[in-house]
């Protein structure tokens, strides 16, 4: 097992990989792609103004800064949608034949990055349903909410949708792309039960964001289970272009698979290199051979944890 870690455009990255050298890819880019410009950064580091929502304290509890996707103008929608589809154009060359692409992403732009990479070649598969309960959505009008007490703006959010993309198989069967290339399906969680497509899930421990401070820091839960299924017959190299905090790859480490991981922001790469292999000790029984959620580390703090959601 290795891993490496780049500061590095993962555009230029990917044109520098050999064709068919990649064998998954998963990654948790910015939905919108402006949230995480230097600009709209600067503006989440200093605590006011941009696309971040700012909310204010729940209940006691400070509540974690959201983008909000429902200002992108009509030409910011047709940035992500050319981004994605050159994006997923490199992709396509870099990974093996049968190589499975998950992606996570927003309800409300979903359908873009979906058009987007079919254009670009690949197979739609359908999405992985991470179910949790966050503060997402089911707010009244704003400065109208005492005239509208009865009225949600959108639905209270409790999902986010991980969308699932295929290379096409270059063999005559999935087998004999198993055989050759060891991509082209999922792999199970036990010869008995099937990968699902809806997993229950929950906000991100305490102990995972003391260890990577990153605004949409995804549990370990979740992303070994995801990992785990990327490579069927538990061999290859699976990448993550977008790597933030270095979440996806700590969960690859664990798991023994090798991995890459590239980010563009100095201060996120920074904080992967110390995060990768905190993250990945955590759960030490735990690979993603499960749906249950691990027990917490030891030295954490117990917290009551929220209900799940169907």
């Amino acid at each position: 097992m290795s891993y490496t870690l780049l500061h590095k455009d993962c555009r230029t990255w990917l044109t520098e990989q050999p064709e068919n050298s990649l064998h998954a890819i998963c990654t948790d880019p910015p939905y919108g792609l402006v949230e995480f410009s230097e600009l709209e950064l600067e503006k989440l580091r200093a605590g006011r103004g941009g696309i971040w929502r700012l909310p204010p304290n729940l209940n006691g509890s400070q509540r974690a800064p959201l983008p909000r996707f429902t200002v992108l103008s009509t030409a910011q929608q047709r940035e992500l949608a050319q981004f994605f589809l050159e994006w997923g154009k490199a992709v396509l060359r870099v990974l093996v034949p049968g190589g499975h692409v998950v992606i996570a992403g927003h309800p409300i732009l979903q359908y873009q990055m979906q058009s987007a990479l079919a254009e670009a070649g690949f197979e739609v598969r359908g999405a992985i349903i991470r179910i949790y309960q966050g503060f997402r959505g089911g707010d009244r009008p704003k400065n109208a909410e005492a005239e509208f007490p009865d009225v949600s703006v959108t639905p209270k959010g409790g999902y986010e949708p991980w969308m699932l993309f295929r290379k096409p198989i270059s063999e005559s069967t999935v087998a004999a792309n198993l055989r050759r290339w060891q991509t082209g399906g999922l792999r199970r969680l036990a010869e008995s039960k099937p990968f699902p497509e809806v997993i229950l899930s929950g906000k991100t421990p305490k102990a995972e964001e003391r260890i990577a401070a990153h605004p949409c820091l995804k549990p370990q839960h979740f992303l070994r289970i995801l990992v785990r299924a990327l490579l069927p017959l538990g061999e290859g190299t699976i990448a993550d272009p977008f790597m933030g905090s270095g979440s996806t790859i700590a969960a690859a480490v664990n798991l023994g698979y090798q991995a890459v991981g590239v980010e563009l922001d100095a201060d996120y790469y920074q904080l992967a290199t110390r995060a990768v292999p905190a993250l990945a000790k955590l759960y030490p029984a735990f690979h993603g051979q499960v749906l249950e959620r691990p027990e917490p580390p030891v030295n954490a703090p117990r917290t009551k944890q929220e209900p799940l959601l169907f």
